[in-house]
């Protein structure tokens, strides 16, 4: 065997040098510095999204509430009347939502007011980001109609 080839054979099964291993690490911190940002900002718009999602099932579920028993839930019934049947209606055909009542994505359970103070009927919102009802970023049955 040639002493030579026995050497280069040897150098190349090393690994990777000191500088290639840098150039990795700064690669994967470019592209985190460019990717985490958008992803952390498309956070909020998604928990927006779910509510007003939400909201927009609601609406479904009061209005096939409605056809079955002929009213919506009155405010002492609230939303829970689509989950339960609370006054043992044997028009109920219930429960009009799947997953049950959800909170919104922020921890928080969604406001159903009838009748309604922005609508005819009834309204549902939810007090968004921060929190407090009647403020800005709140997600309303009567924005999202």
């Amino acid at each position: 065997m040639k002493p030579g080839l026995t050497g280069r054979t040897h150098r190349a099964s090393r690994g990777f040098t000191l500088i290639e291993l840098l150039v990795v690490i700064i690669i994967l911190a470019i592209l985190a510095a460019v990717v985490i940002p958008r992803v952390i900002g498309r956070t909020d718009d998604a928990k927006i999204a779910k509510a007003a999602s939400d909201i927009a099932a609601f609406n479904t579920a009061m209005e096939l509430y409605k056809l079955d028993t002929g009213a919506y839930p009155n405010g002492d019934q609230g939303m829970t009347a689509l989950d339960s049947n609370i006054e043992s209606s044997p028009k109920w055909n219930g429960p009009y939502l799947k997953t049950g009542l959800p909170k919104d994505p922020w921890g928080q359970p969604y406001i159903y007011t009838y009748p309604g103070e922005h609508s005819v009927d009834y309204d549902v919102s939810s007090v968004g980001p921060d929190g407090k009802a009647g403020t800005e970023d709140d997600i309303t049955s009567w924005g999202t109609k």
